[in-house]
């Protein structure tokens, strides 16, 4: 039997006296590709953080990749994992090239300074950002990107190590129409790929789960709502509970969609 990509066992975390995140268990199987739910504050950045070994659990244990939290070197970890969120597009400098952002995730820094990098490493990148449609940008420093352009090359970015799990929290956030509609084809095309990485998107939308998806957790206020194979998951009623709002979830080829059941 081959090793869980992911394992939360019991999972809470605690601050200032809150639970974060409340009695979480989860699994994450090779071949897998999961979608993270619900509204603010229900724990899916504190999870996401987790899964890319940058937070230890009050109680419970997490298993990455085999390996326990607290119990292995975390620097050895992360190389395999790929992240891509907002708090690390935070951290990289303004000044820095698109290329070099995605290149720089070999040594696992965000600013490219003394590392020395092959030929096969630059082309590498540029491979990458040409699949996510912002190959032209490579020299192009990050700070004068538009919000679209910085998810795609983070997105590349974290492909870069060939990682074993995959994290994107929250891809589309901020994006208009186009370019929200753009980014989930790339995703959908990398989601039915074999060779893609097991992985684990968040979203507060729906709508912007891509097409090979295979499965979906729903928090709210720290707990798990629901978790499993997406269609069973995804239904009016778990998503109403997890948001607190009567809503209808509806379903077209491979894309979902919810709207409010005042609306109907």
């Amino acid at each position: 039997m081959s090793v869980a990509a992911a394992s939360l066992s019991d999972v809470v975390v605690r601050r200032g006296g809150d639970n974060i995140l409340d009695s979480v268990s989860l699994t994450v199987a090779e071949g897998e590709r999961w979608a993270v739910l619900g509204p603010n504050g229900a724990g899916k950045s504190t999870l996401v953080r987790l899964l890319a070994a940058r937070m230890h659990p009050t109680s419970g244990s997490v298993d990455l990749l085999g390996e326990r939290l607290g119990r292995v070197d975390i620097f050895e970890l992360r190389p395999m994992i790929g992240l891509a969120s907002q708090e690390l597009a935070e951290t990289i400098p303004v000044e820095e090239t698109a290329l070099n952002v995605v290149v720089t995730a070999g040594y696992g820094v965000v600013g490219r300074w003394r590392e020395t990098y092959e030929e096969l490493d630059t082309e590498r990148a540029q491979t990458l950002l040409d699949a996510f449609g912002v190959g032209e940008l490579a020299e192009r420093m990050f700070g004068t990107l538009s919000t679209g352009e910085r998810k795609r090359v983070l997105s590349a970015r974290a492909l870069m190590t060939d990682p074993e799990l995959l994290l994107l929290d929250e891809p589309a956030a901020g994006l208009d129409l186009g370019g929200r509609e753009s980014l989930v084809r790339t995703l959908g095309r990398l989601a039915k790929d074999p060779a893609t990485p097991v992985t684990v998107l968040v979203t507060h939308h729906v709508e912007e789960i891509p097409p090979g998806y295979t499965h979906a957790v729903l928090l709210r206020e720290g707990g798990v709502v629901a978790a499993g194979p997406i269609d069973e998951t995804l239904t009016s009623q778990n998503l109403t509970r997890t948001f607190g709002l009567p809503l209808v979830v509806e379903k077209s080829g491979e894309r979902f969609t919810a709207r409010s059941l005042a609306l109907t």
